[in-house]
């Protein structure tokens, strides 16, 4: 055994993290890593910091990935990512991301946010023992669709409105727009994020036929479901998923969703992953699988 760590390299590591993630990927996401759509929507976000990617640790065997410890927006944020024989590299891993990962607050105290999921008990004690603290505000939780064949959900709209994909209208602009107010960040943007969304549209396994928008009647895109097909283990991610506020409880979001993943389902999809489980996955059938929790410790006392 001849482990390494060293620094992140994007040109050289995207694709490799990417095919660890799948090589190690367990049914029902039981391995606890990243989907690798997961990890492909963390790169392509406009507001990933490119600036720091290289503090991201990645641990090799005798040349082949073992571990990754990232951030998956900013600095402040740990996620592990770790084969199932490597497990004894946590405490390494941890440290790294105290050292390397760490976010600072206003008044410059150190911090970091370790997410680890509930089933990893090993690591929960780890986390504990190292003075961390548990903020269940902060959870993330995993649910699953899994897709009885043919999948073939009814998914009604309102009169005037209209399903499509983006291989059919992709109007960037209109998106900028749709997950701005989504994500309840205000009633219009500042100004039109057309970089950012070029960029979220860049990765490699990136469909336009598999983002899902709802057109208005005015025209305006209403609704939006991003979804991704990994292909080796047959599963669709849903992400991201915003809906007008002007428009919410009429169906458009659900009907976005269930469309994506019936695309999915068509491709050979068997389930279907959300990171989340607000009732309004749980009314299309998805059901919670675990909980990854954020683990916080200051790293220095104020």
């Amino acid at each position: 055994m001849s482990i390494k760590l060293r620094k992140y390299d994007i040109l050289k590591d995207f694709t490799a993290v990417g095919e660890f993630l799948i090589e190690n990927y367990q049914p029902d996401n039981r391995d606890g890593n990243f989907p690798e759509p997961a990890w492909e929507y963390m790169h392509g976000h406009p507001w990933l910091d490119e600036k720091s990617l290289d503090k991201i640790g990645v641990w090799e065997d005798s040349g082949r990935i073992v571990g990754v410890v990232h951030y998956e927006h900013k600095l402040g944020e740990a996620f592990f990512e770790i084969h199932p024989r490597y497990t004894h590299l946590k405490p390494e891993m941890l440290e790294h991301a105290e050292k390397y990962l760490y976010g600072e607050t206003e008044n410059g105290q150190k911090y970091i946010k370790a997410f680890i999921n509930d089933f990893d008990k090993e690591f929960e004690a780890l986390v504990k023992s190292r003075g961390y603290e548990k903020d269940d505000t902060l959870a993330r939780l995993m649910s699953q669709l899994k897709m009885t064949q043919p999948f073939s959900p009814v998914i009604p709209l309102p009169d005037g409105f209209l399903l499509k994909s983006l291989a059919e209208d992709n109007d960037l602009a209109k998106i900028d727009r749709a997950l701005w107010r989504g994500f309840n960040h205000g009633d219009e943007p500042p100004e039109i994020d057309f970089e950012g969304r070029k960029k979220q549209q860049s990765v490699p396994n990136f469909r336009k036929d598999l983002n899902i928008i709802i057109v208005a009647p005015d025209g305006n895109y209403v609704a939006y479901a991003g979804t991704w097909f990994e292909a080796t283990n047959r599963f669709a991610y849903v992400e991201p998923v915003a809906t007008d506020p002007d428009y919410r409880r009429m169906g458009l979001g659900k009907a976005a969703v269930l469309e994506g993943v019936r695309r999915c389902g068509e491709l050979g999809a068997t389930v279907a992953y959300v990171g989340n489980v607000l009732p309004f996955y749980l009314s299309m059938g998805f059901k919670k699988i675990f909980t990854c929790n954020c683990w916080i410790k200051y790293l220095d006392a104020r």
